[in-house]
């Protein structure tokens, strides 16, 4: 992890020692292998100018901006997205608050007032079809010509494509996490899936059982499928357990219906609550039933912990990122 990452916001003056580097441009919910692509390429070329690697994001994602009427699942909330730009080598994520009042200024300010007056970048790196402005009326050839104005190189990335020649997105991802499809998803996002929030209390029902759970509650807007997964559990101070757990939604969980995720995590005894844990998704194993009796739910527990256990004690990483974040 770059030991000085530092997240941001693109309203505050910009670090002197960040000025003059190379900006990856783009929204990169998910930080996918199709983002991993720009992203790559902006750290390749900031080595070579032996400068600072940084990312330029917009907060909230634009699409809640311009239609708050759809629900939007964002793989990776501000500080899981800061946390995997480290892992990869970034310096910073510049976070843009992205209001309608910015959505109307014009190709040119953007060029003008954030990437050169705000960052001072020395080179642009971003997808193929990346518009930016009013009405997008920036493209590829505006920004390269806009580049070349203000004194700065602009790298286009072509669109990722995986071993089946389709183009990886975050709304095939959010796709596959709908159903379940946790490790289809992971191979798309070339890392497992993860998730952080604070362990809060909950009604203690698997701590009488013997199956005590960490609770976290996620976004309302979170559309992972409901069910039970073979996961792994990262604490604050970075110790990691197996474990298996149950998402959901309850009548009882107030918080706007936000789903709440329950943890049994294997061999470990203590005080999680208040911790900022992650957790990462291996496997779907099982719907979420209703059971006849509490003798039949702790069978079936039982069943759920061996087969969890039996699925990551055969697990290896997918990548660099993949090791950093769940192994």
């Amino acid at each position: 992890m770059t030991e000085a990452f530092e997240r941001v916001s693109a309203t505050s003056p910009l670090p002197p020692d960040l000025r003059g580097g190379v900006v990856a441009i783009g929204n990169f919910d998910g930080v996918h292998r199709g983002h991993q692509a720009v992203l790559e390429r902006a750290l390749t070329e900031a080595r070579r100018r032996g400068v600072p690697a940084l990312v330029l994001s917009f907060e909230p994602h634009p699409r809640k901006v311009f239609r708050p009427d759809i629900p939007l699942f964002v793989l990776t909330p501000p500080p899981m997205k800061a946390r995997l730009l480290s892992l990869l080598g970034f310096a910073a994520l510049v976070e843009q608050p992205f209001t309608r009042g910015f959505a109307s200024l014009s190709a040119e300010a953007f060029v003008t007032d954030v990437l050169d007056r705000n960052l001072g970048i020395s080179h642009a790196v971003t997808g193929f079809d990346f518009h930016f402005g009013k009405d997008r009326q920036g493209g590829p050839a505006y920004l390269m010509a806009a580049g070349e104005r203000h004194g700065f190189g602009v790298t286009l990335v072509d669109a990722f494509r995986d071993e089946g020649a389709e183009v990886v997105s975050s709304s095939r991802i959010r796709t596959l996490l709908c159903e379940g499809e946790v490790a289809e998803a992971a191979g798309l996002l070339g890392y497992r899936f993860t998730v952080e929030s604070e362990v809060i209390g909950g009604q203690q029902l698997g701590r009488t059982l013997g199956f005590p759970t960490a609770n976290m509650r996620l976004s309302a807007e979170a559309t992972l499928k409901e069910g039970i997964y073979a996961v792994r559990f990262r604490r604050a101070d970075g110790t990691l357990y197996d474990g298996v757990a149950s998402f959901g939604r309850r009548p009882t969980v107030d918080d706007n219906g936000a789903p709440l995720l329950e943890t049994f995590v294997f061999d470990f005894s203590g005080d999680l609550y208040g911790e900022i844990c992650a957790v990462s998704f291996f496997g779907y194993l099982r719907s979420e039933v209703k059971f006849d009796g509490l003798d039949a739910l702790v069978a079936q527990m039982k069943r759920d912990e061996a087969e969890a256990r039996a699925l990551l004690a055969g697990v290896s990483p997918l990548s660099e990122l993949d090791a950093a974040v769940a192994f």
